[in-house]
């Protein structure tokens, strides 16, 4: 009897706990109606409740600049740009290329500039491996700053890809994408040869060479040398071109911190010490920056239009335009960065979805742990008579930049 009256009980106890929790889903079910119905419906045309906000808000993770990337939100990968500096215009354009580039295909991107400085960088990138970055593209300040670094986002597998600059001592990075700075090197001895007329020389007569090439612990520099080099050496050899100096090497030509500065110092000593009585015809520059020392050089020891030495460049910057224009600058090696840019969107694309980049190198690039897949895009030669075209025609600078006028 005591069985089925507690029976009894039980189910009544059973019931009622149903009932109450029926009428606490339906209570709270006009709770969420009326929250609903209170909050203002920002999809009208789809007649639900949701909205893209959380994805806007995640999209500016974790700190960068892509809050305005097209298709980018919570779950969008993230690739981060590790740029050299933003006191250099030329890095700024590149950041801003591939920015530009990778948020058409929906990646959300984060830039950090360390300004020159090659210990912030190191920290720029551990903060990106920290934020598990899907892929990191660096441009180095000093590659040595970046191996352990470098190391440490290859164990967390995020790849890397050397932009413009080869990360050096470490089996971390996926590809390296630049302009054949062999190439470049080739391309300047050619100019170098025919603005001088070296095959138009007696057989008797000759010029004058100095160099000026890149820093020792920049392996682009020894490239860009060696192809330079490769045209140069055969009319040393023959003695149509003389180095007073006989400064010739890589060792005795590069500047040691690649300045203006001590360019035109050097310079200076070599006028004086070795061209009292001979002129120099030519001063065979690697970049612009060192052809601006030698221009000051020359200006100081008295050289005028009349005997105005062959000074080579590379990197076409605004003030080597200018230069080239008023004469004092025989031609600098222009580089389309917008290139090299897109050729590094597709090369994140690939590494990110891990599939095969294109590549067009797979010997050159040996930097002491491994030889590094490239692609190398190809520079060009300007000078007074096709400058406009190839700069100012194809937008890459405008006329006000260049000739200060609309």
């Amino acid at each position: 009897m005591k069985k089925k009256v507690l029976g009894t009980l039980l189910c009544t106890l059973v019931s009622a706990s149903m009932l109450f929790g029926c009428a606490s889903t339906k209570e709270q079910d006009q709770v969420n109606d009326q929250a609903q119905t209170d909050t203002p419906d920002t999809d009208t045309g789809s007649g639900t409740d949701e909205t893209d906000t959380p994805d806007e808000t995640d999209a500016d993770e974790p700190g960068g600049d892509n809050a305005d990337a097209p298709g980018a939100s919570g779950d969008a990968k993230m690739i981060a740009l590790a740029m050299p500096s933003e006191s250099d215009k030329r890095w700024v354009q590149d950041a801003e290329n591939m920015k530009k580039g990778l948020e058409a295909k929906g990646y959300a991107v984060d830039t950090q500039y360390a300004q020159d400085d090659a210990k912030k960088q190191a920290s720029q990138i551990k903060s990106f491996i920290a934020a598990q970055a899907d892929c990191i593209v660096v441009a180095a300040v000093d590659s040595k700053e970046l191996t352990q670094v470098a190391q440490e986002a290859g164990n967390a597998g995020i790849p890397i890809i050397a932009y413009d600059r080869l990360l050096m001592d470490t089996d971390a990075v996926s590809y390296y994408v630049a302009f054949d700075h062999k190439g470049i090197g080739t391309a300047i001895g050619q100019a170098i040869a025919q603005k001088a007329g070296l095959e138009d020389l007696a057989d008797d007569a000759y010029k004058t060479i100095e160099f000026f090439m890149g820093q020792p612990d920049d392996p682009n520099a020894e490239k860009l040398y060696d192809g330079l080099m490769e045209v140069i050496q055969p009319y040393l050899d023959t003695g149509k071109l003389v180095c007073k100096t006989e400064r010739t090497s890589f060792a005795h030509t590069s500047v040691e911190d690649g300045s203006q500065e001590t360019a035109q110092q050097r310079l200076e000593s070599y006028l004086a010490g070795y061209y009292a009585e001979e002129e120099l015809d030519i001063c065979a520059a690697a970049f612009d920056g060192l052809a601006y020392g030698c221009k000051e050089a020359l200006l100081k020891t008295g050289y005028t239009e009349a005997n105005w030495p062959v000074i080579s460049g590379e990197s076409c910057e605004v003030a080597a335009c200018k230069d080239i224009l008023d004469g004092t600058q025989a031609f600098s090696i222009y580089k389309d960065t917008r290139i090299l840019a897109e050729r590094c969107v597709s090369m994140v694309e690939a590494a990110v979805n891990g599939t095969e980049a294109e590549i067009t190198d797979t010997e050159q690039y040996d930097n002491g742990k491994m030889v590094v897949p490239a692609y190398l895009c190809a520079p060009s030669v300007v000078d007074k008579d096709n400058l406009q075209e190839v700069l100012v025609d194809s937008g890459y600078y405008t006329k006000e930049e260049l000739y200060g006028v609309q």
